[in-house]
C-alpha cells in the first residue's frame, strides 16, 4: 500500500509543512507528530497495540535512508534511531532477525517508493529508488538478495508507487546525459520542453530487464497532486510511505 499525506481527524494547520500523516523523523517535525503518524498507520494495518491493549502480529520496520545501494534486513527497533542505513530493507519469514516485524516500509517525498513479494508472501521488499539509488543499482542489489533467499525474478510482485513524473523532473542537460549513459529508459522531457528524468520508468525497466514480469505501476505525480508531499514543491515537507507486509 502506499499512503498520501491525507490524515481523517489531523488538525494541523494548514500552513504546517508536516500537516497530515508524516511518517519521517528526519524531516523537522516533531517526534510526537511523527509518533502519532506511524501509531495511526500501524492501527490502520491491523499491527501494533491498540487501544484495548490487544497486541497485533508486529510492527513496520523502517531504514535510515541515504540514496546508496545497499540492503538490509528488517528487524525490530530498539529505540529512537535503531534502524538499518539502507534504501532496500528485506523481510523474511525465515530469517530469525525479523521476527516481531510484521512489514516493511519506504520514505518518499517524489522519490519512487517500490514494493516487492513473493507469490507465497514470504519474502517481501520496500526501496527507495532516487535518482541516485536506481543509477546507482539499488533495484538489481534487492533482487539479487532476494534471489540469494530464494525467490528469483519470475517469482515476484512489483508495485512502483507515487512519484515525480518525467514531464515535472527537470534536470541540467549534463544530468540528464550522464544518468542516460547509465540507464537509458529514463530520459524525458518536460511539459515546458527541458531535459527531464523518469526514474519510475528507469526502474521500470530494470525490473523488465531482471525478468519480473507482474509490475503495477501507479500514474499519480507527486509534484502536480497535492494529496502527496513533495520535496520539489515545498523544500521543507514531510515524507510519505510504500508499504508491504509479509503473509
Amino acid at each position: 500500500m502506499f499512503t498520501t499525506r491525507l490524515w481523517p481527524g489531523d488538525t494541523a494547520s494548514h500552513h504546517d509543512p508536516y500537516r497530515g500523516l508524516n511518517l519521517a523523523a528526519h524531516v523537522g517535525d516533531s517526534p510526537e507528530h511523527v509518533q502519532a503518524a506511524r501509531r495511526a498507520l500501524e492501527l490502520a494495518l491491523g499491527l501494533g497495540q491498540g487501544a484495548d491493549g490487544e497486541v497485533g502480529p508486529g510492527v513496520v520496520a523502517w531504514m535510515d535512508q541515504v540514496h546508496s545501494a545497499v540492503v538490509a534486513t528488517a528487524y525490530r527497533a530498539g529505540g529512537r534511531g535503531d534502524v538499518p542505513r539502507a534504501d532496500a530493507l528485506i523481510l523474511d519469514r525465515a530469517d530469525p532477525r525479523c521476527e516481531g516485524v510484521a512489514g516493511v516500509g519506504v520514505l518518499v517525498a517524489d522519490c519512487v517508493p517500490l514494493l516487492l513479494a513473493s507469490q507465497d508472501g514470504r519474502v517481501v521488499a520496500a526501496v527507495h529508488a532516487g535518482r541516485r539509488g536506481m543509477l546507482d543499482g539499488v533495484v538489481a542489489a534487492t533482487l539479487d538478495e532476494l534471489e540469494r533467499r530464494g525467490v528469483g525474478a519470475g517469482q515476484l510482485w512489483a508495485a512502483i508507487g507515487p512519484c515525480i513524473c518525467g514531464q515535472c523532473y527537470e534536470v541540467p542537460e549534463q544530468m540528464q546525459a550522464a544518468s542516460l549513459a547509465r540507464e537509458s529508459e529514463c530520459g524525458s522531457r518536460t511539459r515546458w520542453g527541458t531535459p527531464g528524468l523518469d526514474v519510475a520508468a528507469g526502474v521500470q525497466a530494470q525490473l523488465a530487464r531482471a525478468g519480473v514480469e507482474h509490475v503495477v505501476r501507479g500514474g499519480w505525480c507527486t509534484w502536480e497532486d497535492e494529496r502527496f508531499y513533495s520535496y520539489r514543491r515545498e523544500p521543507v515537507t514531510g515524507r510519505m510511505a510504500g508499504v508491504v507486509l509479509a503473509g
